[in-house]
């Protein structure tokens, strides 16, 4: 600051200096950006050589009249140099609160991780389709000159608008079921948020079929996510056994005499190995409930996805979508934050649609209740891009990052993934175009981007970032924030203190990345095996009364599309991603195999009004 007050302080001295010698054309003087003078060099150089001449020729009749001048013009020389002086300081202030990089917070990027990759001093991330990138750029000044909306807003087919959820309808059937009892059943569930909450929907439906009491599941701990978190952290507890009390036994703990039992050596532990993965319900029967009859308790220990879909009887599926849809609450802790993290990107304060009553409960006021408000929420599309450094690294694609992610990417495998290259040294090698083109690479930041502007969703739309950390940080984020500089993170919207209790529990934070995704207008994602796109996309689907789009690109056709980059114009290229998503919102029922989570819209989960 001190170096470029000098050179502004210089500039202006030359301008009172010279004034004389130049007069007033304005072909040798012009104003730029922050009040700063340029000069026409080849005018100043040749009125600094004459007037020399001339001062030399008369300096000792000058000097007397100068310093007569002088006194004589004194006050309105220093007047107008603070005049000129405050307009440039009030210029160059206006300058700083109008800057595009001020108005456009980088904060979000904070979120992201390592910066290594193609960084180029911080000026172009990393990119793979410049040509598309620049298309895309002038495509949404166009849209934003003419107002255009993006359809995909809204739902796009009306017959979503004819299911609602009824999984929660009374059953009379299992009242006679609940005086009997086999034996208890005890699950330690492993993963994520979303993996134990799957896991515990599986439980209680296997607990309904064997006939068992259900001791509310235990969350292990793992290396890899490092949360101690419980059930009763996340979710409310006796709302849980409330909701299911009529369908399942569920209780706190084990009888004390079970408790001193060692499941090992009794048989009734059970692991993952020892049971199939989506098994049938004959098989419980036929290798579970035997243990349950002789020990009197059986314990899944790591219980993942270890029950099927189909063929399944009806009543149990109704019980999972029960599970998933209407017991499982989070605690007020967490509703609360979610609740503040919602106002904050929507800049409004009552809910919005009955996702926000289910997800918020008391936390989210009626807008009718509290004071006048005739401002409408902000819109905004939840986001959930899996470019996390071992989703990149397991792909064993190529991203565009060179050498030195090629590198970084083969350590972090070799450390992270010592399965995977084993099985890579006896098997033959495929290419990166093929792993592209056979859809099985991560879609990248920038190709989230093009999917977007595809689509029509003009650079002022808002976007909730969730997940994890985003592989190769700012240039990787770059061409996508270009697009769209309104990117925003949980963290950004929360204070540190507001996130303090969250900290070192990254299910619990998970859990608000669930929520605004589940409560966002329209929630995008590019990938759809991910957990928590399929629970979210199925809670919208369940809540969202034919209103929630969901957005699902997918990998395999996209690659398609994108590999025409070079050639392909930017008319052409929104018609194919507008159809490529299109297809992909049908509104269908629950298809054989298909997970309940995912796709609720079926007679067991919802019901069909005409």
């Amino acid at each position: 600051m001190g170096k470029q007050e000098s050179k502004q302080e210089d500039a202006f001295s030359y301008q009172f200096r010279f004034q004389k010698m130049i007069g007033s054309d304005p072909a040798k003087v012009r104003r730029i950006s922050g009040g700063v003078y340029q000069w026409d060099k080849f005018e100043l150089f040749h009125g600094l050589n004459s007037n020399s001449m001339k001062l030399g020729s008369f300096k000792g009749g000058y000097v007397g009249k100068r310093h007569t001048w002088f006194r004589k013009h004194f006050s309105s020389i220093v007047f107008t140099a603070a005049l000129m002086i405050f307009l440039f300081l009030l210029d160059s202030l206006i300058g700083s609160i109008f800057e595009p990089s001020v108005i456009q917070s980088n904060s979000t990027l904070n979120f992201f991780s390592s910066d290594k990759f193609g960084d180029n001093g911080g000026k172009n991330g990393v990119q793979m389709y410049d040509r598309l990138t620049e298309m895309a750029s002038s495509a949404l000044v166009e849209r934003e000159l003419k107002q255009d909306e993006s359809k995909f807003w809204k739902e796009s087919f009306r017959q979503a608008s004819i299911w609602s959820h009824c999984a929660d309808r009374k059953e009379s059937i299992r009242a006679g079921k609940l005086q009997s009892n086999t034996g208890y059943i005890l699950v330690s569930a492993n993963g994520g948020l979303n993996q134990q909450r799957v896991a515990v929907c599986n439980a209680v439906a296997v607990a309904s079929l064997l006939n068992a009491t259900l001791v509310i599941p235990r969350f292990l701990f793992s290396n890899v996510w490092k949360d101690p978190s419980q059930f009763g952290d996340i979710y409310q507890e006796e709302y849980f056994m409330k909701s299911l009390k009529d369908e399942v036994n569920i209780v706190k703990d084990l009888p004390p005499h079970l408790k001193s039992l060692d499941f090992k050596e009794i048989g009734s532990l059970i692991t993952d190995a020892e049971i199939s993965k989506e098994a049938t319900p004959e098989e419980y029967i036929k290798k579970i409930l035997p243990l349950l009859l002789k020990n009197g308790v059986v314990h899944f220990l790591g219980y993942g996805n270890r029950l099927g879909f189909d063929p399944l009887p009806s009543e149990i599926h109704r019980l999972r979508c029960k599970c998933n849809y209407h017991a499982l609450k989070f605690v007020p802790k967490i509703q609360e934050i979610g609740s503040l993290l919602i106002k904050r990107i929507r800049k409004y304060d009552g809910p919005r649609n009955k996702l926000d009553k289910e997800l918020l409960g008391n936390f989210i006021t009626d807008r009718l209740s509290g004071p006048h408000n005739d401002t409408e929420p902000l819109r905004y599309i939840a986001l959930h891009l899996r470019f996390e450094i071992d989703m990149v690294a397991y792909s064993l694609c190529d991203f565009g990052g060179g050498q030195d992610e090629k590198t970084e990417l083969q350590s972090y495998r070799e450390i992270h993934f010592p399965l995977l290259m084993q099985r890579l040294k006896k098997s033959k090698p495929v290419s990166a175009e093929e792993l592209r083109s056979s859809g099985r690479c991560p879609l990248t930041p920038e190709e989230g981007a093009l999917v977007l502007a595809g689509l029509g969703f003009t650079s002022e739309t808002y976007i909730y970032l969730a997940g994890s950390q985003i592989y190769g940080g700012k240039s990787r984020m770059q061409p996508l924030t270009n697009l769209y500089p309104h990117v925003v993170t949980k963290e950004d919207l929360l204070s540190p203190s507001e996130l303090a209790p969250f900290k070192n529990f990254s299910s619990q934070l998970a859990a608000l990345d669930f929520i605004a995704c589940a409560t966002a207008d329209v929630f995008a994602i590019t990938d759809s095996g991910s957990q928590l796109s399929s629970l979210v996309s199925g809670f919208r689907t369940y809540y969202g009364g034919g209103h929630a789009p969901t957005l699902r690109p997918s990998k395999k056709r996209l690659s398609e599309i994108l590999s025409k980059n070079q050639t392909i114009n930017w008319k052409d290229f929104e018609g194919k991603v507008t159809k490529m998503i299109t297809g992909a919102q049908s509104v269908r029922l629950r298809g054989w195999g298909r997970s309940i989570y995912r796709q609720p819209r079926c007679p067991e989960c919802m019901c069909r009004f005409q």
